[in-house]
């Protein structure tokens, strides 16, 4: 089973169309929505700069920065090899999303919280 990714930045990560582009340059209102959006930038180009092969991570297609799909490609050589994982995230409110700027590890903690499955790393 195969996820494909629609039309969305993932299948072009080294560059945005200029309507997207826009919609990521354009900060939200109060200074903790600015430097949420700083920092979300900036973390976004880092992604775009060195990520992993098989890995990607892009704000969703409608450009919000508090809103992002990733994709994982399973790896050669095991069960997962011919698969695609689509995930898609987004912080549950304002204040997550200010407790992401200010502390990500309180931020995994208090949003995240534990899941059997999930690694603490």
């Amino acid at each position: 089973m195969n996820y494909d990714m629609e039309d969305t930045q993932n299948s072009a990560p080294g560059s945005l169309p200029s309507a997207q582009a826009s919609k990521l340059a354009a900060p939200r209102k109060g200074p903790d929505a600015q430097s949420t959006t700083k920092r979300l930038q900036t973390e976004l180009m880092q992604l775009m700069t060195s990520s992993a092969p098989g890995i990607s991570a892009f704000p969703s297609a409608d450009g919000n920065l508090l809103s992002w799909t990733a994709t994982i490609e399973g790896p050669d050589e095991t069960p997962y090899a011919d698969l695609t994982f689509k995930l898609s995230a987004s912080p549950l409110n304002g204040e997550a999303a200010e407790l992401w700027d200010k502390d990500p590890e309180e931020f995994k903690r208090k949003v995240l919280g534990r899941h059997q499955d999930v690694d603490d790393e």
